[in-house]
């Protein structure tokens, strides 16, 4: 049983960003580290990728663990209302996925980096400088 009021669960909710998150920040900050110019949140692509490299035709997504149902602890179903969620995280996957084959018809790389990995500083940049070196 959720332990605020619809209401005051609506509010929480309608308050979590989807742009300049703090994953996404980090992300940004260690791609212009290695001296990339980026666009963020490139409206005129599939899928409003996060980060864009048009020089390498890179598109870079950062999602939440929870809200794309990353396989790890912190993508569980919360408690009350199962069924909402589950269906909404499952049309996000089938949404990520579209965004992605999508993008790649056009030729560009994609990469999607989760939640819990973009606290792991060391093997972010690894990845992000072998991709990068392609």
């Amino acid at each position: 049983m959720d332990t605020f009021s619809a209401v005051e669960r609506s509010n929480i909710m309608r308050k979590v960003k989807s742009r300049n998150t703090t994953p996404e920040k980090i992300v940004n900050r260690v791609v212009r580290s290695f001296g990339y110019r980026q666009q963020r949140n490139c409206e005129d692509l599939p899928g409003r990728p996060d980060i864009v490299l048009p020089g390498k035709r890179i598109a870079i997504f950062v999602h939440g663990c929870f809200w794309h149902r990353h396989r790890c602890p912190s993508a569980t179903l919360p408690k009350s209302n199962r069924n909402y969620w589950k269906l909404k995280q499952e049309r996000n996957m089938r949404r990520d996925h579209r965004n992605a084959r999508a993008l790649r018809k056009l030729n560009w790389k994609v990469l999607t980096l989760w939640e819990c990995q973009i606290g792991k500083i060391d093997r972010l940049k690894r990845k992000l400088e072998t991709l990068l070196s392609r």
